[in-house]
């Protein structure tokens, strides 16, 4: 009885089913990134590909924006559940590619890299390696993210003389309920 399954026909249309699920879900990962709108979308999107790729969560991350130095992108600082964006060198990317696609690729990348900081993993080529895997897996081999996570994202901005712009410092911004609660309370 269990036989049949396991012959050749039926393999190969195991096989292709599940070929045919993973276009779907890089269609679907691929369709919410173009579509994205601003920070909140990009994180759900981060936290969603993480978890399908490498079943890793975390809730009640903040995310804070602030003017840092242009060659750094983000930063986690460890033991804390925040991550601080560059905002200055979003806002490059955005005036330099005038793309909404580019611009929540690019965001897509930094926040991925320091989320997985945040979920433990410290080491930077560990996880340089592992925002590539998930890119790849998630998006496929060749979509932007996956490009930009295999190379560099500061390749969008390829060319611009970052050490000659100055940026005004403002002051840091908490981008509010980028978290949706889930949870609700009984009363």
């Amino acid at each position: 009885m269990f036989a049949a399954e396991f012959q050749g026909d039926n393999l190969v249309k195991a096989k292709e089913s599940l070929t045919e699920k993973d276009f779907s879900k890089i269609e679907s990962y691929r369709l919410r990134i173009d579509e994205a709108e601003g920070f909140r979308g990009v994180w759900e999107i981060v936290k969603d590909t993480v978890k399908v790729s490498l079943g890793e969560h975390r809730l009640g991350m903040l995310l804070f924006l602030d003017d840092l130095p242009l060659h750094l992108g983000a930063y986690h600082q460890l033991g804390t559940n925040n991550i601080v964006l560059n905002r200055s060198l979003v806002n490059i990317v955005e005036a330099v590619t005038k793309s909404k696609k580019l611009v929540n690729a690019f965001v897509y990348s930094i926040l991925t890299h320091e989320y997985l900081h945040a979920l433990g993993h410290v080491s930077e080529a560990e996880v340089r390696s592992l925002v590539y895997d998930v890119s790849r897996e998630c998006f496929g081999e060749d979509h932007i993210l996956t490009m930009l996570a295999e190379k560099t994202p500061w390749m969008l901005i390829k060319g611009i003389p970052l050490n000659d712009i100055t940026v005004p410092k403002q002051a840091m911004e908490l981008i509010k309920d980028l978290e949706k609660p889930n949870q609700r309370y009984i009363v």
